[in-house]
């Protein structure tokens, strides 16, 4: 059986994972958001990065939910990003600085099918640029989104231009606490 590819973004309502000036100060989860996210990672086997994902979330192998008096959320989180193999794709960076991760030069397609394929595990893309690659080349089964009560009014979109997919809405829930809506979608 094949592994899935999963998109999973943090969204806002206008559909922008981060605003003009680069920020996404908006999406931080409460502790209920976290959880359902982590419990939501928890089977994946892989991560797959572009430079600046790779770079916002590195934080978590060494700083964050490293100590007891972290959340224990928090501490989930870090303890599932460090178990996770983890592939960066980047033409800048010059090394890696994080556990079980690999440098990779270009996004191949048909290298993520093959990876997808000999998976035993799901797997996830992170980033909108690298997860637009992902999307163009056919191998995003299924998306994940964490809609947050926010309007930006322009910014970085969370889904690319110029692709056409039908989606079947599988699972959603609403975080009547933060606002936040998830919705999971299956790409046919």
């Amino acid at each position: 059986m094949t592994a899935k590819l999963r998109y999973v973004s943090m969204v806002t309502l206008d559909g922008y994972v981060e605003d003009a000036q680069g920020r996404f100060d908006w999406s931080q989860p409460d502790e209920e958001v976290h959880r359902f996210v982590n419990d939501l990672l928890r089977p994946i086997g892989t991560f797959l990065f572009g430079r600046r994902m790779y770079e916002t979330m590195r934080g978590w192998e060494t700083e964050y939910g490293s100590k007891e008096s972290d959340p224990p959320v928090m501490r989930d989180f870090a303890q599932l990003w460090r178990g996770v193999d983890k592939v960066v794709y980047s033409t800048t960076l010059e090394r890696v600085s994080t556990s079980r991760t690999r440098l990779e030069r270009t996004f191949d397609v048909e290298a993520v099918r093959a990876l997808k394929a000999g998976s035993r595990k799901d797997l996830t893309v992170g980033g909108p640029g690298l997860a637009a690659g992902a999307f163009r080349g056919g191998l995003v089964d299924e998306i994940d989104l964490f809609v947050f009560p926010t309007l930006l009014g322009g910014g970085k979109p969370s889904l690319p231009d110029h692709v056409r997919r039908t989606l079947a809405l599988l699972d959603e829930r609403r975080f009547a606490a933060s606002g936040v809506v998830y919705l999971r979608y299956l790409v046919k």
